[in-house]
């Protein structure tokens, strides 16, 4: 066990309310361990109140449970801030976290903004998921969990590793994703959650591939337009998933989403296989891993410019590296 995790233990121990952060544009990762830090806590010490209070919602994580309701801002100032899977500050989806007198930032994205008075960090890390597993295994004596809790804590495990296959999966994260299932989680009933599709999801998915492009060096992308999120019915979070489609081709070794916003605003999703591509995310408004990042462009021409870059970094890739698929 580290120190930092004594701290943060010791803290939650000495205090009577607490707050549960989470970042903006909700993910499974970050909901779900939001959800298992605060069923954590509560669990163990029911005498204490634990709020998760974010106006983000989402139907397809709605099955983890609804948030709390909105509270006084004198209970923020006299709880203990505890922020999850939020590399810098900016991306606090509930901005009243600046009132809380005192706060813990859990993370494990490369650290660009140490905003908390302690930081856990681990960046080599798959998810945030894992580190709240990490946290109840090193604490187990003391702690007490549920199958919920744990279904939650799971499903960001599976959810921000791509069902355990990206970079940062190793023996300690299948031993504690073991740990949580031990606990008695519904792993049909969560992977229908996760992974059914509505007739319209599917026929997207085929409009991805009728659409997708490559470049010549190892490049899969797709611009999902409004046009094409209206003639399908899907909100932000669903057209998202556009990313996964394009990861099994043989020889892309990224592929990137480009998603169009209410807004001038298009989001950029980033994954890659062998080659890290966060570099790329960093000159466009974003960062992240190594292997999944995020970024941001404001026009076309922006776009086409990532994807050069995109292409001529995974050029140069393929030209120093063996062994890539």
């Amino acid at each position: 066990m580290i120190p930092v995790m004594q701290q943060i233990f010791e803290k939650i121990e000495q205090a009577d309310s607490i707050m549960i952060f989470r970042h903006r544009r909700i993910d499974g990762d970050c909901v779900g361990a939001s959800k298992g830090m605060k069923g954590l806590i509560s669990l163990t010490w029911p005498e204490k109140k634990v709020y998760l209070i974010d106006d983000e919602k989402s139907e397809y994580l709605s099955f983890m449970g609804p948030d709390d309701d909105e509270v006084s801002d004198d209970v923020y100032s006299h709880s203990l801030g505890i922020v999850i899977d939020v590399g810098n500050h900016e991306r606090i989806s509930n901005p009243k976290y600046a009132l809380c007198p005192f706060l813990i930032k859990i993370d494990h994205h490369i650290p660009k903004d140490t905003y908390g008075h302690i930081n856990w960090v681990e960046e080599h890390r798959s998810s945030a998921c894992e580190m709240i597993a990490a946290f109840y295994a090193a604490f187990q004596d003391k702690l007490i969990i549920d199958e919920k809790t744990a279904a939650c804590i799971y499903t960001g495990m599976v959810t921000d590793s791509g069902r355990f296959q990206y970079e940062g999966v190793n023996g300690d994260t299948m031993r504690l994703a073991g740990l949580m299932l031990d606990k008695g989680v519904d792993t049909e009933k969560l992977y229908a959650h996760l992974y059914l599709r509505s007739f319209d999801q599917l026929k997207f998915k085929a409009c991805i591939y009728e659409n997708m492009q490559c470049t010549e060096n190892g490049v899969a992308w797709i611009h999902v337009t409004k046009d094409m999120q209206q003639r399908f019915r899907l909100d932000f979070e669903t057209a998202s998933t556009a990313i996964s489609s394009l990861s099994d081709i043989k020889g892309m070794l990224c592929w990137l989403a480009f998603i169009d916003t209410d807004t001038e605003e298009i989001r950029v999703r980033l994954r890659s296989r062998f080659a890290a591509i966060n570099t790329v995310a960093e000159k466009y408004h974003g960062g992240g891993h190594a292997g999944a990042s995020g970024a941001t462009v404001w026009s076309m021409e922006e776009m086409q410019s990532l994807i050069r870059d995109a292409d001529e970094h995974i050029r140069l890739y393929k030209e120093t590296h063996e062994g890539w698929l």
